[in-house]
C-alpha cells in the first residue's frame, strides 16, 4: 500500500507571515469609555479650560490676574505692520502672572458641553499673545515678556529710530542685541515664519534690524563694502566665520558645518558693515545692501561675494529649516483649540481609526501568493 506523501513543513517566512496576519486581525483593546459617551466630556478632557479656570479661582493671585486680563481684551488692538504691538503694560504683567498656571495650554473639545464658555476662557488667556496669525508679531511679544530681550531690543529701537538716526550708533546697538540676547529670542525675532500672502508679517520681519537706519541709504559697491569690513578686525573675523560655516557643499543646501553654526555666523554679521537683510516682504531671500555695478575687471569677484548671501543654498536651507522649527515650536507651546482636539484624539486609542484595517489587504495578498506558490 502506497502511503501518501507527508506534507512538507511550511517554510519559516510563511509561518512568520501567518503569525503577523493573526496579530493584525486582533484589534487593540480600546480604553474604557462610559456607556453612551462616544466622545470625552469635560471631565475626561485633560486640562480643559473650564477645569483650569476653576483651579485658578481657588488661587487669589491667579484669579486677580485672570480678571484683569479679561478686562484687557477689549483694549488690545491689532497693530499696523509698521507699528509695535499695542498692549498695555499692566495687561502684559497679568499675562506674565498666568504663565505658570494650568490655564496656559488648556484645551477645548469641539463636542464638549459649555464649549462657548471654554473658548471664552481660552481666548482671554491667549489674547495678549495671540493678537493674530502673525508669528513675527507673536515672537516680538515673547521678547517683550523677557526682561533682557525687551531691554536690549528697546535700546537698538531707540538708537535706530527717528529721521536723524546715527548709523554707527544703530549698528553698535544691533550688534549688542544679537550678541547678548538669548539665541532663541534673537533667532525668533529675525527668522520668524510668515505665510506667503502675509505681507504685514513679512514687513515686520524685514524691519527687525531697522534697515532704514542700519543699512546705507545708497547701495555701495560690494567690494568696497568688504574693504570697509576688512578694516575692522571684528567685522573681518565675522565675515571669515560666515564664509567658513555657510560654505555650500552642493546645490542641495548641504553646509560645510552644521546649519546651526551657519545661522550663528549669519546673525553675527548683523551690526557690522556687512549687515544682510531680507530683500522683500513676500519671501525669505536675503542679500547684502550693495551692488556690483562699476566693478570693472573684478565683476566676477564681486558677484561671487554678493552671491554668497543671495544665492547660497546652504544659507537658504538653514534659514528655511529654522523657520519650520519656529512654526512647530510656537504651535506646540501655544496650541490652538483645533490642534488640542486633534492631539487629544490621537492620544485616545478609542477615538483613533484602527490602523490595522486598511493594511490588512496589503499583508494578506503577499501571503496568498506565497501559499499558492508553495
Amino acid at each position: 500500500m502506497v502511503r501518501p506523501p507527508s506534507p512538507r513543513p511550511l517554510p519559516p517566512v510563511v509561518l512568520m507571515l501567518l503569525l503577523l496576519l493573526l496579530l493584525l486581525l486582533l484589534p487593540p483593546s480600546p480604553l474604557p469609555l462610559a456607556a453612551g459617551d462616544p466622545l470625552p466630556t469635560e471631565s475626561r478632557l485633560m486640562n480643559s479650560c473650564l477645569q483650569a479656570r476653576r483651579k485658578c479661582q481657588a488661587d487669589p493671585i491667579c484669579s486677580a490676574a485672570y480678571h484683569h486680563l479679561d478686562s484687557c481684551t477689549s483694549s488690545i488692538s491689532t497693530p499696523l505692520p509698521s507699528e509695535e504691538p499695542s498692549v498695555p503694560a499692566d495687561c502684559l504683567e497679568a499675562a506674565q502672572q498666568l504663565r505658570n498656571s494650568s490655564l496656559i495650554g488648556c484645551m477645548c473639545h469641539r463636542r464638549m458641553k459649555n464649549q462657548v464658555a471654554c473658548l471664552d476662557i481660552y481666548w482671554t488667556v491667549h489674547r495678549a499673545r495671540s493678537l493674530d496669525s502673525d508669528l513675527c508679531l507673536k515672537f516680538a511679544m515673547l521678547c517683550t515678556l523677557n526682561d533682557k530681550c525687551d531691554r536690549l531690543r528697546k535700546a537698538y529701537g531707540e538708537a535706530c529710530s527717528g529721521p536723524h538716526c546715527q548709523r554707527h550708533v544703530c549698528l553698535r546697538q544691533l550688534l549688542t542685541f544679537f550678541e547678548k540676547a538669548a539665541e532663541p529670542h534673537a533667532q525668533g525675532l529675525l527668522l520668524c515664519p510668515c505665510a506667503p500672502n502675509d505681507r504685514g508679517c513679512g514687513e515686520r520681519r524685514r524691519n527687525t534690524i531697522a534697515p532704514s537706519c542700519a543699512l546705507p541709504p545708497v547701495a555701495p559697491n560690494c567690494l568696497e563694502l568688504r574693504r570697509l569690513c576688512f578694516s575692522d578686525p571684528l567685522c573681518r573675523s565675522r565675515l571669515v566665520d560666515f564664509q567658513a560655516h555657510c560654505h555650500p557643499m552642493d546645490i542641495l543646501g548641504t553646509c560645510a558645518t552644521e546649519q546651526s553654526r551657519c545661522l550663528r555666523a549669519y546673525l553675527g554679521l548683523i551690526g557690522t558693515a556687512m549687515t544682510p537683510n531680507f530683500v522683500s516682504n513676500v519671501n525669505t531671500s536675503v542679500a547684502l545692501s550693495c551692488t556690483c555695478r562699476g566693478s570693472g575687471n573684478l565683476q566676477e569677484e564681486c558677484e561671487q561675494l554678493e552671491g554668497f548671501f543671495s544665492h547660497n543654498p546652504c544659507l537658504t536651507e538653514a534659514i528655511a529649516a529654522k523657520m519650520r522649527f519656529h512654526s512647530q515650536l510656537f504651535y506646540q507651546d501655544w496650541p490652538h483649540p483645533t490642534f488640542a482636539v486633534m492631539a487629544h484624539q490621537n492620544e485616545n486609542r478609542a477615538l483613533r481609526s484602527q490602523p490595522w484595517a486598511p493594511s490588512l489587504f496589503s499583508c494578506t495578498l503577499p501571503l496568498i501568493l506565497l501559499l499558492s506558490l508553495w
